[in-house]
């Protein structure tokens, strides 16, 4: 059996170390993309465009993005069409963070899939791991919130302002606080 590269061990959600050779150059290319998208003319919507193609993963249509942005990877980031980023948006893609359609993000949302051992040892050796993330389609997610690792947001769901996501969100709800907490269903 063939040993896994840190990369492969990354993106299967195992136990990796963010500090070889590989995945620091992987993280270089996007700083240098990120650098580029943050600071470009704000009328250069092609430009805009060309960088982030080259950045995500996978993009749908009529994606839009505010910068400043940040992320680790970006090639582990799917959007769907009709989505929009709003300003200082990050998200931590060690692994898969998926995106439906028709979703909005405000001001200072954060993705959080990387996480690390609670074993003060094996932490302590700098080794990390992740769990995806996947937003439903349209919904909403109010400004300042965070996004905890593993967590999967269901269709037409809202997520209120300054929430602390640590669980699974069903599909048409509106949850908010810190955790968030189930508040009401919505109306189909």
């Amino acid at each position: 059996m063939e040993k896994m590269t840190e990369k492969e061990k990354m993106l299967a959600g195992q136990l990796y170390q963010a500090g070889d050779a590989e995945l620091l150059s992987e993280r270089l290319r996007a700083r240098k993309l990120l650098q580029k998208l943050n600071h470009s003319d704000p009328e250069d919507s092609n430009f805009r465009t060309d960088i982030l193609q080259n950045l995500f993963g996978k993009i749908g249509k009529n994606f839009w993005l505010e910068p400043p942005f940040y992320c680790d990877y970006g090639s582990n980031i799917t959007i769907g069409n009709e989505v929009f980023f709003n300003f200082n948006c990050v998200i931590l893609d060690v692994v898969p963070v998926t995106f439906g359609d028709r979703v909005l993000i405000a001001p200072n949302v954060q993705f959080y899939p990387a996480t690390h051992p609670i074993d003060t040892q094996t932490r302590g050796e700098l080794w990390e791991y992740g769990k995806e993330i996947h937003v439903g389609s349209d919904v909403w997610i109010g400004g300042g919130s965070i996004i905890c690792p593993g967590v999967k947001i269901g269709n037409r769901s809202i997520i209120g302002a300054g929430s602390v996501v640590t669980k699974d969100v069903p599909e048409g709800v509106i949850v908010a606080g810190n955790p968030a907490r189930f508040l009401r269903m919505l109306e189909k």
